[in-house]
């Protein structure tokens, strides 16, 4: 059994499943795109907990939101419609 991310996932996306982002922290290089993808069936919105980076829409299922990162740092993020969801995205490299 394989655990590789499905192929509509990169290596620099970030599931949104069963109220849980998975990846939880997500390490990346400077100057990656990270995307979410809403694999759930009820809305997420995507908000930074430190105000680095603009809110999401509304994110229906199969919905996506993208945000660059261009230099490094902890980025802490949340649900804003669900906020015990929590994750990180790590900017190393």
């Amino acid at each position: 059994v394989s655990c590789e991310p499905g192929p509509s996932r990169r290596s620099s996306d970030i599931g949104i499943d069963n109220f849980q982002f998975t990846p939880p922290t997500l390490t990346v290089k400077p100057g990656t795109s990270v995307t979410w993808v809403n694999g759930d069936d009820v809305p997420h919105l995507i908000a930074s907990a430190d105000g680095h980076f603009q809110s999401s829409k509304l994110l229906d299922t199969g919905s996506r939101f993208t945000v660059s990162f261009p230099k490094g740092g902890t980025y802490s993020y949340f649900c804003s419609l669900h906020p015990q969801m929590q994750g990180k995205v790590v900017v190393a490299g």
